[in-house]
């Protein structure tokens, strides 16, 4: 669903200041790496349904993050594109798509929520359609590019001698 971040990014930020909640402001992707559980934001989109549940459990904090679009995405797309092996036909048909990215600069293109409960963090993470298609160009592009060879110069990285 082609959702406007943008006011949903206010209302949600006026509901957790006036929740109780203590409010960590985050960078987007922060949590990456870290054991988590995201929310089903399809069939449960109800941000208010994610902070009560963390409420049941015992949080007081909330982690929140935001983005919005910005062109130099598209300028790496377009440059890993060059990079790329796609065929030329194809890789217009790229282009095109991710040029049309253009009249999103600026726009919150991902909202997350985010607590702890038990060393696990539970996640509520939104991104409208426009951006899940931009994500999976950028995919496409990049199962296209070259695997970069490591060096092998038969060391061991200087951890060992090599007597």
């Amino acid at each position: 669903m082609d959702l406007n971040l943008s006011t949903l990014k206010r209302e949600i930020l006026d509901y957790l200041e006036k929740s109780g909640f203590a409010v960590f402001h985050s960078h987007p992707g922060a949590l990456e790496g870290l054991p988590m559980v995201t929310w089903d934001t399809d069939r449960h989109p109800d941000y208010q349904i994610f902070l009560e549940t963390a409420r049941q459990v015992g949080c007081k904090m909330i982690l929140f993050a935001s983005r919005d679009f910005d062109t130099a995405e598209m300028d790496d797309a377009l440059e890993q594109l060059e990079d790329s092996d796609v065929p030329s036909e194809e890789r217009r048909e790229l282009e095109r798509r991710v040029r049309a990215m253009g009249g999103y600069e600026g726009v919150t293109c991902s909202l997350e929520l985010a607590f702890d409960h038990h060393a696990r963090m539970y996640v509520y993470e939104l991104r409208p359609d426009w951006y899940e298609e931009f994500i999976g160009v950028c995919e496409e592009i990049t199962s296209h590019l070259p695997a970069e060879e490591e060096e092998d110069d038969g060391s061991l990285g200087g951890f060992y001698s090599k007597n």
